[in-house]
């Protein structure tokens, strides 16, 4: 009987292992690091969330929040919430998740080096309470810290300390700490390998807390900035799923009746930003003055793009043209201020002269190429129609790791710039993109230091404004005050599809993530 037993175990053991297979997935550009405070970005922070985790995130399907670290929640005072931790959690090195923890995370993407204290807005401090509760004090109400709460995953306080990983990796330098290049979380994978640019490998976590249902225990990663590349790996079987199929083979993948698409519309809008800092453009024939920080000069830019064209040609459909700074599914979102000025060369034209500026002028122009659906070729695209205008737009591509740090250091003149909405408030994007650069997230990303003094005023309103009516109203406000002084251009929403094989099971994020818990290889 023992015998038999030991035998029936080895069997099912055996069938277990023959349902559970790998994920093999692509997309153009690859992750920066893997410290989980340094950069924010949405395709790393979504990678990160397979092995770090957060007190709390969304529900793919719902996308209401839901405990994750965090097992419940109460808010004790307008300015205090107690969250009480889950227990029995391990990090992957089997060491146990505490406060300490959950403090000491929380403190290191407040830090100054961190590109995520946007999600700590309006925190004062945190406290432990004990071993299993912390309590987060804000400088006032904060109507979406829970939704701030999704983006900041935790890490091991005791970890961080022994290896000389206090302190988030600075973006702006090529100083490294062991967080860069190392990982240790709690999630339902761990870092197997990471070559930049080349492979990431990470391997189910046996003694993960949790339960997933997803059969797939090692997810394979391989950046192809190629698009007919990268579509051939998916068509030859090499790869399972794209997550950024290039527009014009689309057609073909859904005529195959061995792959799938999968659509959705994504909360990314994809604009240009502007240096309305300097007093005098790096690289310009104009000296003595910043053409840019004229809003007659801001408004003949945006006027010269026909988006239409751009959706309809270069996206292949894949955008939708829009004068807002957020997407439609973010609170604040306008229909008046979506709408995009009408395309008037003539008009661009005058408003330039009446600026001083009859005979045009050269300037920087600096965009990804493997970031965004179609991004150089959006560039292209936009130098071309700025030409007609007498504007010389002296276009740079660059690849994403390089990109960002770049801008960053505010080395670009006008940058292209997509921007997801993780709070689904606009919050959010006012106060990374137009809010005058500060302290405590305000204006991180904001890497044309633009500055409107009335702007800055409502959005500091909004920061603790709580009352549902007024709120909406607020925010809305700020949106149009940005949209008329054109603080960016933009240009539309992505439509995002996923492109993959028919025994792929997954489901589709307006955020465009994946949530590994739900992946499936049949």
């Amino acid at each position: 009987m023992k015998l038999k037993l030991i035998a029936l175990c080895a069997l099912l053991t055996l069938g277990a292992g023959a349902q559970a297979k790998p994920f093999k997935w692509t997309s153009s550009s690859d992750i920066a690091t893997w410290d989980i405070h340094s950069q924010n970005n949405a395709l790393q922070n979504g990678i990160h969330a397979a092995v770090y985790e957060s007190l709390v995130y969304y529900n793919s399907r719902t996308f209401k929040i839901e405990p994750v670290l965090a097992t419940s929640w109460n808010q004790l005072t307008p300015t205090q919430l107690r969250i009480n931790l889950r227990t029995g959690v391990k990090f992957h090195d089997g060491s146990a998740f505490t406060a300490d923890d959950a403090v000491y995370s929380i403190q290191r993407a407040m830090a100054k080096t961190s590109n995520f204290a946007v999600y700590a807005q309006g925190i004062d401090k945190v406290v432990k309470v004990n071993a299993n509760t912390i309590d987060i004090i804000t400088k006032g109400p904060n109507p979406v810290l829970l939704n701030q709460m999704t983006e900041l995953r935790m890490m091991s306080k005791a970890w961080a300390e022994k290896n000389n990983s206090v302190e988030p990796k600075d973006i702006k330098t090529k100083d490294e700490n062991f967080a860069h290049r190392n990982a240790m979380g709690t999630g339902p994978y761990t870092l197997k390998e990471w070559k930049q640019d080349q492979r990431l490998v990470l391997a189910k976590n046996p003694n993960w807390w949790g339960s997933m249902d997803s059969n797939v225990t090692e997810i394979i990663y391989s950046p192809i900035k190629a698009d007919a590349t990268r579509m051939a790996a998916l068509l030859t079987g090499e790869v399972d799923f794209v997550l950024d199929p290039s527009p014009q083979d689309l057609p073909r993948v859904r005529q195959n009746s061995s792959l799938k698409v999968m659509d959705g519309v994504e909360n990314r809008t994809i604009f240009f930003g502007m240096d309305q800092f300097r007093p005098e453009l790096v690289g310009s024939n104009i000296k003595g003055k910043n053409p840019l920080k004229d809003l007659r000069v801001r408004q003949a830019l945006n006027m010269a793009i026909d988006a239409d064209a751009i959706t309809r040609v270069t996206m292949r459909g894949l955008g939708q043209p829009t004068n807002a700074l957020v997407a439609p599914q973010v609170a604040g979102w306008n229909e008046s201020i979506h709408k995009r000025p009408a395309v008037d060369v003539a008009g661009a034209q005058k408003l330039l002269a009446d600026a001083g500026y009859k005979d045009g002028f050269e300037v920087d122009f600096a965009c990804p190429n493997n970031r965004y659906i179609n991004d150089e070729e959006i560039c292209q695209a936009v130098t071309a129609m700025w030409s007609r205008i007498g504007v010389k737009a002296k276009l740079r591509t660059l690849p994403l790791v390089t990109y960002f740090p770049m801008i960053q250091r505010y080395e670009a003149s006008i940058y292209m710039l997509g921007w997801g909405v993780p709070t689904f408030d606009a919050l959010y994007s006012l106060q990374s993109l137009v809010r005058s650069v500060g302290t405590g997230g305000d204006g991180n990303y904001n890497v044309g230091r633009y500055s409107n003094p009335k702007l800055d005023a409502v959005i500091d309103r909004i920061k603790t404004e709580t009352d549902p009516f007024i709120r909406p109203r607020l925010l809305t406000e700020a949106l149009q005050i940005a949209s008329d002084d054109v603080s960016h251009i933009v240009l539309h929403n992505q439509i995002i599809p996923w492109a993959m094989k028919k025994n792929i099971e997954a489901v589709h994020r307006p955020d465009n993530r994946i949530d590994w818990r739900l992946v499936k290889v049949n």
